[in-house]
């Protein structure tokens, strides 16, 4: 798999979130089923964004791609996405693009102009749209400021391969002058040299459907590559019925979301909602998502606190219609509603005294949820670990007030709880609880 990593120039947004948790979930999942999975993503750590950011602080572009690049790996790391098995760097790649672009040009399917850089000729490439189901002429009447108009070119749809520097900005050699590379070889470039000319997966944010990663399908054409066998895209999101955009006001960055909201909490919601339909992010929404993840969590709990069959056999019928949803374009939200159904299975054994269908459940909601990258147990952030331990031990002092009849005291400890926000359920099987 190759995903589209970031342009390292500012905080990462919840939009960033989604993309990086789809391809996670997507990762996670083929690996559950069995797959052996090369995980490509890459930094993007030269564009204009950098260069343009760059002079607006008083930096360097090296220093201000690898102070956000860190920044990204550490929110990343904070929100539980796993590290890609490569991270390639576009600037450790420049002596590849060059190779690439001399190709293309070689082939007829590129051309410089001079004081400006090298074009790729949309000419050359038959198939150019094919992959958003657009034709050229739809594409140069409704693409807007997405392609350049530039009166030197052949094509207004002919994109830069290699940009002529200009004063002040970073560059390397080429044999079409001093420049730097265009943002889409960068990818294909990268892409080929860790995966191979044909891979399974490529995939990004439906942002990048057009212009970059069709440019990128008619590079690799262009010098008759295969490149990648499927494309994956995924959807946006709105920030309380809007789309998010700092015009907007609305603007949030994935750090102060996670300081408001448990990171499986954000998980969680993400996978509510399938990858390729744009997800509604509001508080309502966050509250719904950690409320449920309060319920697996006390159902854990609750199993755990029974002591059930750790070995149990998995519920077969479960993990079908599970494997079922997610082989149907990862359809997590099929997927989840397999998880929840065996949480209620697995209470309702467990008030019927039945330990083996419990246990059943449990092992099943346990590899299932893994799949998914949910934690049951608590991720231990944020004092998750001190909290349940606290609570657990509260929780046995009532207990033994109850057995004893002072019910004074359990009402007093279940009252202290409660001003926590912790709320409490006596069950036949034992007590349950859960944050509200």
């Amino acid at each position: 798999m190759y995903v589209c990593g970031p342009t390292v120039y500012d905080d990462p947004h919840v939009g960033h979130a989604r993309t990086a948790l789809t391809f996670d979930m997507i990762r996670r999942y083929l690996q559950w089923r069995g797959y052996e999975v090369t995980f490509v993503s890459n930094i993007t750590d030269i564009d204009d964004n950098i260069i343009n950011r760059a002079a607006q602080t008083g930096t360097t572009e090296p220093e201000l791609a690898a102070r956000y690049e860190q920044v990204y790996i550490d929110q990343m790391d904070r929100f539980g996405i796993a590290h890609p098995d490569h991270r390639p760097h576009a600037t450790e790649y420049v002596e590849e693009m060059l190779d690439f672009i001399g190709d293309l040009v070689d082939r007829g399917a590129a051309y410089a102009i001079e004081g400006k850089g090298v074009y790729f000729s949309v000419a050359a490439h038959a198939r150019y749209g094919d992959l958003i189901g657009r034709t050229p002429e739809e594409l140069r009447e409704g693409a807007g400021a997405r392609v350049e108009v530039d009166v030197d070119k052949a094509d207004p749809l002919d994109f830069a391969l290699w940009k002529a520097a200009k004063p002040g900005e970073p560059d390397w050699d080429s044999p079409w002058g001093p420049g730097r590379p265009g943002w889409h070889i960068e990818c294909v470039a990268m892409a080929t040299d860790l995966l191979g000319e044909i891979f399974d997966i490529h995939g990004g944010g439906d942002d990048l459907a057009f212009p970059h990663h069709q440019n990128e399908v008619a590079e690799a054409e262009g010098a008759e590559l295969g490149f990648a066998r499927h494309w994956i895209h995924g959807a946006m999101l709105n920030v309380n019925g809007e789309k998010m955009a700092k015009s907007l006001g609305n603007f949030t960055t994935l750090s102060d979301l996670l300081d408001a909201y448990e990171p499986q909490v954000l998980r969680l919601l993400m996978l509510q909602t399938h990858y390729r339909t744009v997800m509604e992010l509001s508080d309502d929404a966050l509250s719904g998502a950690s409320g449920a993840l309060d319920r697996l969590r006390a159902w854990h709990r609750r199993a755990v606190a029974a002591d059930l069959d750790q070995t149990a056999s998995a519920d077969a019928d479960a993990v079908a219609r599970f494997t079922a949803a997610m082989d149907d374009d990862f359809g997590t939200p099929a997927a989840l509603a397999v998880v929840f159904d065996l949480v209620r299975e697995g209470n309702a054994a467990l008030d019927a005294s039945d330990p083996d269908r419990a246990a059943a459940a449990h092992v099943t909601v346990c590899d299932l949820a893994g799949a998914l990258g949910l934690i049951l147990a608590g991720d231990g952030q944020d004092g998750d670990d001190a909290l349940t331990e606290r609570v657990e031990q509260l929780l046995a002092e009532r207990d033994e007030a109850r057995a004893a009849k002072d019910f004074a005291t359990a009402d007093r400890i279940r009252d202290h709880l409660a001003d926590e926000g912790i709320v409490i359920e006596d069950t036949p099987g034992g007590t349950i609880w859960r944050k509200t």
